[in-house]
C-alpha cells in the first residue's frame, strides 16, 4: 500500500509535468549543443549531431520516465523506441518550418530564422509533450492511479438452516 501511496504522489499533474518536461528536455538540449560543438571538432559535424542527438534523447527519456511523468523507474524499450520516433517527428516539423522559410523567403535574417526554428520547436515540443504523456508514459500513470488491495477478498461461507449448532453433532447424525 505504501508503495502505490508513494507512486500516486509520483504522478505529477499536466501543469507540473509541463514544466518538468521544459526544465528536464530544456537543460538536455542545452547540454547537447555544447556537446555537439565539442564532439564536431573531432569528428563531422553530421555525425557529432546524430550521436549527440541519439545519447541526450536516450537521456531525457530516461530522465522523463523517472522525474517528469512519474513512471517510478526506468524507461523501457519499448518507451525509448516511442520516444525517439516522437523526438524523430519534432526533428521533422522544425527541418520542414526551416525549409518552408528558406522556399518564402530568399534571404532571411538570423533574427527570423530564430523566431521560426523556435516556434516551430514550441510546436513540437508541445506535441511531443502530449504523445509522451498521453502515449508513451500513459500506462505507467494509470498503472500508479490505480486503487491497492490489500489482500485477496475473503468469501464468507454461511452455514445452512438445518445444521446443527454443535459441530460435534455432525458425526452422529442419523
Amino acid at each position: 500500500m505504501e508503495t502505490t501511496q508513494s507512486q500516486q504522489q509520483a504522478a505529477p499533474g499536466a501543469f507540473i509535468a509541463f514544466a518538468r518536461f521544459v526544465l528536464c528536455g530544456g537543460g538536455v538540449g542545452i547540454a547537447s549543443s555544447f556537446a555537439v560543438a565539442a564532439l564536431s571538432s573531432s569528428i563531422p559535424w553530421v555525425l557529432a549531431n546524430a550521436v549527440i542527438t541519439a545519447v541526450s534523447t536516450l537521456l531525457a527519456t530516461e530522465l522523463h520516465a523517472r522525474f517528469t511523468f512519474g513512471a517510478g523507474g526506468r524507461a523501457t524499450w519499448r518507451q525509448h523506441a516511442q520516444s525517439a520516433g516522437s523526438a524523430a517527428a519534432a526533428y521533422a516539423v522544425t527541418c520542414l518550418a526551416m525549409f518552408v522559410l528558406q522556399q518564402l523567403v530568399a534571404a532571411p535574417g538570423a533574427v527570423v530564422e530564430q523566431v521560426v526554428y523556435l516556434s516551430a520547436s514550441a510546436l513540437a515540443g508541445v506535441a511531443r509533450f502530449a504523445v509522451l504523456r498521453l502515449v508513451v508514459f500513459a500506462r505507467n500513470r494509470s498503472q500508479a492511479v490505480a486503487p491497492a488491495r490489500s489482500a485477496p477478498p475473503v468469501h464468507s461461507t454461511v452455514a445452512p438452516a438445518s445444521a446443527p449448532a454443535d459441530p460435534s453433532a455432525l458425526c452422529y447424525a442419523a
